[in-house]
């Protein structure tokens, strides 16, 4: 699978199902894929890069209100700030995505490589790729707001 087009649908089917069996939260595609979504503002993004026969980076973005209430249903316990627990939390939803990603590019993903998940948050922060690469940015709305889930894979 080369173009976008191909794997969007996969992709938002993959996000809903890991919000609605591991997140106990509800979520939908928000509209058409996205340019750019610019500097991110009091958010958290976690993310995993891909190696082997795609390239790249899987992201999914957060505002922090967002982040607190995904984190909260994921852990079946409140959490009130950005800590520890949100950063995992967030980084393994973004595991979770990459998994799936790894399978939608290839043949039962086999010969794609994961790298472990990271986080970044911050009061605002620009996210994006050294590498010329592809991208599309899906927007979703839960329950608390929207989120963003990017991919860039190199060209």
């Amino acid at each position: 699978m080369n173009s976008f087009a191909e794997i969007n649908d996969k992709l938002i089917e993959s996000t809903i199902e890991i919000f609605t069996g591991m997140v106990m939260m509800e979520v939908a595609s928000a509209g058409d894929p996205l340019e750019k979504i610019g500097p991110l503002k009091k958010s958290i993004t976690g993310m995993v890069g891909l190696a082997g026969t795609h390239k790249g980076v899987l992201a999914v973005h957060f505002p922090n209100e967002v982040a607190l209430a995904v984190t909260s249903n994921f852990l079946g316990m409140e959490v009130g700030e950005i800590n520890e627990d949100v950063q995992d939390a967030i980084g393994e939803i973004a595991n979770m995505l990459g998994g799936n990603l790894k399978t939608i590019l290839s043949d039962r993903g086999r010969d794609i490589q994961l790298s472990l998940p990271s986080t970044i948050f911050g009061d605002e922060y620009a996210f994006s790729s050294q590498a010329e690469s592809e991208q599309v940015i899906l927007p979703f709305q839960s329950p608390n707001g929207m989120f963003y889930v990017e991919v860039e894979l190199e060209r």
